[in-house]
Order: C-alpha cells, then structure tokens, then sequence
C-alpha cells in the first residue's frame, strides 16, 4: 500500500443496493450528493449489494466527479449470475428489496476474481478500484478464501490493477485467518470492534498491528442498535433481534455518556478512532440527513473522562 493513505471517513453503499428498504435512483443520489458535500471522499460498495445495484449506483454518481479526487472499493468473491428460478419474488433471503431475476455464485479462483473485477468495472463505469476486499469468505469456503483468493489479489496489487487489498467480514475467526497470510493491506471489520462489543481486540487487532495492516471499521452501530441514544429490544442488531445482555450493557453505556452529555452515536462513531490501527471509518445511510448527522457527530469533541468512566464501570476495555 505504497503512496496509498485511505481516506480517515467512508460510505458504505449498501443501502444504495435497496438493503431493507427501496430507494429510488433519484433518492439514491441524494444521498451520495450529501455525502460528497460534507467531504466523503471515500466509497465502498460490492456486487452482493442489490446485485449489483449499489454498484450501479454509485458508478453514475461518481462519474460526474473527477477520478482523482475519490477512493472507491468494491469486493469480490461474489460473481452475479441469471437465475433460471426466478419467478418474480424479490432477493429478501439476502434482505436486498430487488428482483432476484439474478443471483450470487461463489468463486475464489484467480479467473473468477479478475472476471469479478471486470464486471464490476463495467457495472460502475470506472476505470479502476482503489481496494479491492474479498468478501465475506466464511460464508463461501474460508479455505478456499485464504489460499486461493487472497493470493490472487496479492498477485493483481503486485500488476497495478489495485492500489491496495483486503478482506471484509462480519466472523472473528476469517478476519483473523487473513491477517495471518501477512499479504493484506486492509481488513474491513464489520460490527466486531464497536462501543457495544470489541470481540477483534483479542487476537485481530494484535496480529493486524504485527503485520502493518490497517482496519477499516464498519457497521459501528451494530446494524442500528447505537444508532440512538435510547436503545430498546426493539432496535435491530446485526439484521436481527437485539440480545438481553448486549441490550443492558448498551443501556449502561448510553447512560455513562448521557452523563457526560455526549451522545450515544457520537460515542460510537468516535470510539475506535482513537485506535490507530484503525484507518478508516465506513458509514452508511439511508438519507441525506443520515449523512449530515453523523458528519457532525464526527466533530464533535468527547472528553476522555467518558472513556475513562465507562473503562471503569468495565463496560469497554481498558
């Protein structure tokens, strides 16, 4: 990753992709306008996001602004592929609100991760991605992803066909296996290292910090559940229900920051970023007002007695 420093704030478009609620193009692009307004200039997307539709998306966006100026990933692993099943029912399994008329077809090898590439190329419109992230192995053949995949992305850094490469992943254990492999630049931790649960600062974050990759952290709200300073049983957590323990710890910690007269989202937008193994941050959206809320949030300034109360308390880790 010579030369290459990924931006410190990122989107993440897989709401562009239509993910538990339909946006129209026109909504879509507000969203990406504000996001671009209040200085993103760092973008994430993936074929599994709507089938490719978050990548479409943010392709006829980007387009009107200059190449220089942005940094844009997507993953692979995923090839989008007809479906001879369909009978017009909408891709829910995946939770995307988009006609399943196509569907995802895992392949790890080296021809299907350049074919990968090229039609997510075709499908944006660019001319290059700057990252490029194996995406979610262990639902696919984690083997395969660590001695097939990620050699291969290795090989396409070593080409110049990306500036830098890296797995994204919601499992502990897969994130770990590929920082082991010592060949990525980044690794996209998704809801593993938050304010709410920091399962990767056992062993992902050590070995990360051991072999110079860098983490880029997403889904800090844990799909919702520190989106707001009231957590309830009611919010989602991980696409899912919330669990009684994880909702009381999270309740004590909300209260902490109330007290410290932070919000809770600030807090969780905030917390990792005083890790510097961590060099980016990746949001999501689902409005403009979603966008410009969170970049406030991100200036907003937490005093270090927050962190140091809730370490006592034993609600983070030292």
């Amino acid at each position: 990753m010579k030369d290459f420093t990924i931006p410190r704030l990122g989107f993440g478009a897989a709401n562009l992709g239509n993910l538990l609620r339909a946006l129209t193009d026109d909504e879509a692009w507000a969203i990406l306008d504000a996001a671009w307004d209040e200085g993103v200039r760092y973008f994430d997307t993936a074929p599994h996001y709507g089938l490719g539709l978050s990548e479409r998306r943010l392709g006829a966006f980007l387009a009107t602004k200059p190449r220089e100026e942005f940094v844009v990933s997507t993953k692979v692993g995923r090839l989008v592929r007809p479906n001879p099943e369909w009978q017009g029912e909408l891709d829910l399994e995946n939770d995307f609100l988009v006609p399943a008329e196509t569907r995802r077809v895992w392949d790890f090898s080296a021809d299907g991760i350049r074919l990968s590439i090229e039609e997510s190329l075709e499908r944006t419109g660019l001319d290059r991605f700057d990252v490029l992230y194996l995406h979610d192995p262990e639902r696919g053949d984690l083997d395969a992803g660590v001695n097939q995949a990620i050699p291969a992305l290795a090989g396409l850094r070593d080409e110049g066909i990306t500036r830098a490469i890296g797995v994204g992943s919601m499992d502990t254990a897969a994130l770990l296996a590929s920082a082991r492999t010592g060949a990525l630049d980044l690794l996209m931790v998704a809801g593993r290292y938050t304010l709410a649960e920091q399962p990767a600062l056992a062993e992902v974050v050590p070995t990360c910090r051991a072999h110079g990759v860098g983490i880029v952290n997403a889904s800090v709200f844990n799909s919702g559940l520190l989106a707001t300073d009231n957590p309830s049983a009611g919010d989602r957590y991980e696409y899912g229900g919330v669990p009684d323990a994880l909702l009381a710890r999270v309740r004590e910690i909300a209260e902490v920051c109330h007290s410290f007269d932070v919000s809770l989202p600030t807090a969780a937008l905030q917390y990792t970023l005083r890790d510097d193994t961590v060099r980016s941050l990746v949001m999501g959206a689902s409005s403009p007002d979603q966008v410009r809320q969170n970049a406030a949030r991100m200036t907003e300034t937490i005093p270090n007695e927050l962190w140091a109360a809730l370490v006592d308390r034993e609600l983070i880790p030292e």
